[in-house]
Order: C-alpha cells, then structure tokens, then sequence
C-alpha cells in the first residue's frame, strides 16, 4: 500500500523538529541541496540542541516551547512540505548554505523509529490504517 502521508523522513534535533511540524520554522538549513519535494515526515533525533533551545527563546520570545525534557524524541513527530531548495531567504530561520523551504507543518502521534542521515523510508508504514492497528490486519 503507498503511503498516504509521506514517503521519505529526515531527522532533525529537537527543539528544531517541533519548530517545523508546528509551522513556525519555515526553512530547514542544511550543507547539501535536494531536488526532493512534497511531504516529508519528521524524525526527532535522540540529541537535543540546548543552544538552539535558548536562541530561540531569546530571539523569537513571542514562540512557547515545551520545557526541555518535554520534546519527544528518537521516532517521527509529524510532516511537513518541503517546496523549494534556497541558497538565499529572507527567513530569519535561515542559516545554512542551503535551506529547504518548508510548508504546512502538521504534528503526529509519536511513533519511536531510529533515525539516519540524509532522506530515508520509514521502518514501516505511518499511514492511518496501520498507525493506530498494528495486529489487525483484514
């Protein structure tokens, strides 16, 4: 069955991966391009970037964060469109030699899975007809 929500995750630290699934991280920086489009499913990897947790507390005051030890981690938290691939944004978010532009954030029940660098498939399927049914099968 093709998945119906996404085909392809990246992992990206907490508190960032919560920035993007909840639509206020608008860009994603990295040191590669990508040609990739579409939905993405979003990975929270095991780290946490404390630093990146009290810059955004500091430059974007108006954002309210979950406490540190409150971000979910190791597995998928949500989605998100990835439209354009950017060597240059006026987002304040951007950083990165590139930026992949991001749209239409959704956040998603946690589902543990590891992560990997680069694109990856899921372990298995998050679609809604497996997500919450597992040991049934028709």
């Amino acid at each position: 069955m093709a998945d119906e929500l996404f085909d392809l995750l990246i992992s990206v630290q907490q508190p960032w991966a919560w920035l993007v699934v909840n639509g206020y991280k608008d860009i994603e920086n990295r040191d590669w391009s990508t040609k990739v489009r579409g939905m993405v499913g979003i990975h929270a990897g095991k780290k946490f970037d404390e630093a990146g947790y009290l810059y955004v507390r500091q430059e974007f005051p108006e954002i309210e964060m979950p406490a540190p030890d409150s971000f979910e981690r190791g597995g998928i938290v949500g989605r998100v469109k990835i439209t354009d691939c950017v060597e240059d944004s006026p987002s304040r978010w951007f950083f990165g030699r590139y930026g992949f532009v991001l749209a239409n954030g959704e956040p998603l029940p946690f589902m543990p899975c590891r992560g990997m660098l680069g694109f990856f498939k899921p372990e298995r399927s998050p679609s809604p007809d497996t997500r919450d049914n597992d040991n049934q099968r028709a």
